[in-house]
């Protein structure tokens, strides 16, 4: 299971994929899709396209990972939940086959989202890519329209050490005349995305020039630029069979949090003293974040810290400010940093706090330490972030 073991659980092959689909007879052909990769923003640019389409009242499919507290948190309808028997139901009918042919943990998933979506009659569904795009298990899809957020150096074990290289894996998600949203581009990025969207003759719509302002419940900074992504989306939408008002977008955008049940991305969880957490964790999220937490009022800061083991820390460690206390722990997970491993790491950057043998622990003591008008951050990792609220 990658969310927790990590490189051993990953598998780089569609093969498994497509005779997982031949399988349960094309669930995918059911249901109309849109396909959403990129190394950040993609969870939330899937979540705000599902809040719109809700809004137009469509009945919408999500299939997004990770999840933070609950396995069935990947596949939802209507901000819903696929029920515990559907899931039990599908395994137990098609476990044979998932063992004779090896199939991983994220392929017995996207067949099991796929075949409920088929199951429900779903409008359409909007399809976030695990990890990467072109060998990603979900890349079977036809979809309406593609997007791909952003790119940035994450997973470089599996998907190059480069930003080309990065791009070049995410835009296999790029179909043959299906339009493609960009949503942020970069001068090394850019031409490689032409390349790909010209060979398949997809239209390509770079979202970053869109100037129009539409506000979120999201409150990250970041949403701003996935924000514009959506927007975009909803007007290639509207050029063909679907009827999206400017109405359905600004109320899609403005309850995404009550109409999908998204978490975790620049939560407050309290106030006196105020709690944020948020599931950045690489370089180009964390940025942005730290950013945003630099303009917050608080008279001092406490930051609840964890990672996991694959994370380049010489790279995200330098991001976090030296005047805050921090809290370092280890998330509960196989792929878990070592917090002896952490709080070393970080005195190298400067960053000065103690170890707690656990993520609770270290909340605990940053909610015991804080005075009213102190501001909490919690994150490093989705794993952290999960454990807390």
């Amino acid at each position: 299971m990658y969310q927790r073991v990590g490189k051993a659980a990953y598998k780089a092959d569609l093969s498994n994929t497509i005779k997982l689909i031949e399988y349960l007879k094309s669930p995918h052909e059911s249901f109309k899709s849109i396909h959403v990769a990129g190394t950040n923003g993609k969870g939330s640019t899937s979540h705000m396209l599902a809040s719109v389409l809700q809004e137009a009242g469509y009945k919408v499919g999500l299939y997004t990972s990770p999840h933070l507290k609950d396995f069935r948190e990947r596949i939802k309808i209507n901000g819903a939940v696929i029920p515990k028997r559907s899931v039990s139901s599908f395994i137990t009918k098609h476990k044979p086959f998932f063992e004779e042919n090896h199939l991983s943990f994220f392929e017995m998933t996207v067949g099991l989202a796929f075949d409920y979506f088929r199951k429900e009659q779903v409008d359409i569904a909007i399809i976030e890519v695990g990890l990467g795009g072109r060998l990603d298990s979900t890349n079977v899809i036809s979809p309406e329209v593609s997007v791909i957020t952003n790119i940035g150096l994450d997973h470089t074990q599996f998907l190059g050490t480069t930003l080309p290289e990065v791009a070049r894996e995410k835009a296999g998600i790029i179909k043959h005349t299906i339009p493609v949203v960009i949503g942020e581009t970069l001068s090394e990025t850019k031409p490689i995305f032409e390349e790909i969207a010209n060979e398949m003759v997809s239209p390509i719509i770079y979202a970053e020039k869109n100037a129009e302002v539409y506000t979120s419940d999201l409150l990250g900074d970041y949403q701003k630029k996935n924000i514009k992504s959506v927007v975009e989306v909803i007007r290639l939408l509207n050029k063909t069979i679907w009827n999206i008002s400017e109405d359905n977008l600004k109320k899609g955008l403005i309850n995404v949090v009550d109409n999908t049940g998204l978490l975790g991305r620049w939560q407050i969880l309290r106030q006196e003293p105020k709690v944020i957490c948020d599931t950045a964790h690489n370089k180009e999220g964390l940025t942005i974040v730290m950013n945003q937490l630099q303009n917050e009022h608080y008279k001092s800061l406490h930051i609840v810290l964890g990672a996991v083991n694959d994370k380049n820390l010489d790279k995200i460690l330098p991001l976090f400010p030296e005047n805050a206390s921090y809290y370092f722990c280890c998330p509960k997970v196989i792929r878990g940093l070592p917090v002896v491993e952490l709080k070393g790491k970080a005195e190298d950057f400067n960053l000065e706090g103690k170890a707690y043998n656990s993520v609770k622990e270290a909340y605990r003591m940053a909610l015991k330490n804080a005075e009213k008008d102190d501001l909490i951050y919690v994150g490093g990792s989705t794993f952290v972030v999960a454990e807390i609220i």
